[in-house]
């Protein structure tokens, strides 16, 4: 047995859990020693009872690995355990992170760099366009949009990402092959066709409830620095992601909302509370750690010019000496306002040039 195959049975055992798991290797140290204990051994470790040592012991009656190792390779899925260089390295810092991921498409060193968006999943068009537009301007900087497939705002990420060319992860809270919702499945396989992965931690056949969604909401708010949060009422999912997030020390961004809607009500008590107001991409970036000066040197003016693509140079020669309105920006394009905004964002982070208030820029010489 590989130390895959053996996570893969831990993760199948009812009950188990991965803070029990973390405590049972601290114990045997590998996940193949802590199915081949005893009982007696493993019911010493702190939290291990008489019922899940039991199950431990015997999993071969309850955990039928062969059959999942079968349904994972016919599906065309592949699994990232705790100790793979893949697995994201903030997820792995989290209280209770998942013994692993099943990963249907790829994951790479690029997903470190993410921001994870969530909403209601009842929401209105104002909150459906703030998503696909900020989801877009992320992705097309470079950052992997994370979130959770679900209707709503989930979708409006994820389709906004997509648009960008950009890098997507779908988090579900369901088995690959119980994907929920159903509608979603031809996003699914967009995303996983080249674009992002669509991830999960429950076997192959788990159906979604009550329970497997917070669980799944917990890997949503560790994957990334920041989480944004997008239109949630009062009792929206996303206001307990949003608290998962603060408790793992991640970085809350909120999207305004309309103060006589109710899908607003979540989301504007949570800047009240002290969460960061959005209103465009920058506002996120500007304070991302990862994004030192280091990663992004400083070019000479030659350098800076010839560094440019063709709709980058475009937008850079619509800016005027001084502050210059976006758009005045757009009408000297002659660019869609979406692409002058996004190309804008790309040139904030090369350095060339910088957002004033009101939506005014100057550049960076």
């Amino acid at each position: 047995m590989t130390e895959t195959e053996a996570y893969i049975a831990l993760n199948m055992i009812p009950k188990l859990g991965p803070v029990r798991v973390r405590r049972l290797l601290d114990a045997f140290e590998t996940p193949e020693a802590i199915l081949r204990a005893g009982s007696l051994a493993l019911w010493r470790v702190e939290g291990i009872g008489p019922e899940i040592a039991a199950a431990i012991a015997g999993w071969e009656q309850q955990v039928d690995l062969s059959a999942e190792l079968g349904r994972i390779a016919d599906f065309g899925a592949k699994v990232v355990t705790l100790g793979d260089p893949l697995y994201p390295p903030l997820l792995r810092e989290i209280h209770n992170p998942p013994l692993l991921l099943y990963v249907w498409g790829e994951l790479t060193e690029a997903d470190r760099r993410a921001i994870s968006i969530v909403g209601s999943r009842r929401t209105t068009h104002y909150g459906m366009e703030s998503a696909k537009k900020l989801s877009y301007q992320l992705a097309y900087a470079g950052l992997t949009v994370v979130s959770g497939l679900a209707r709503g705002i989930d979708t409006a990420a994820h389709q906004g990402a997509l648009a960008a060319k950009g890098r997507t992860v779908a988090v579900l809270g369901s088995g690959l092959l119980n994907l929920y919702p159903p509608e979603n499945r031809a996003l699914a396989e967009r995303i996983a066709d080249g674009s992002g992965a669509v991830v999960t931690e429950f076997p192959m056949l788990v159906s979604p409830d009550t329970q497997t969604f917070p669980q799944r909401n917990r890997i949503v708010a560790g994957w990334s620095e920041g989480l944004l949060v997008i239109e949630a009422g009062l009792k929206s999912g996303a206001l307990i992601t949003a608290g998962q997030a603060l408790e793992q020390g991640r970085s809350l961004y909120v999207v305004p909302g309309q103060i006589d809607r109710p899908t607003s009500a979540g989301s504007n008590r949570l800047i009240q509370q002290g969460a960061k107001l959005v209103t465009g991409a920058g506002d996120i970036m500007e304070e991302w750690a990862f994004f030192s000066p280091g990663e992004l040197p400083l070019a000479t003016t030659a350098e800076k010019r010839n560094d440019l693509n063709e709709t980058e140079r475009a937008v850079y020669d619509a800016i005027g000496d001084g502050e210059t309105s976006s758009d005045t920006i757009v009408a000297k394009s002659h660019l869609p306002p979406a692409v002058v905004f996004s190309t804008l964002l790309a040139l904030e982070m090369k350095r060339r040039v910088q957002q004033l208030p009101g939506q005014h820029f100057v550049k960076l010489l």
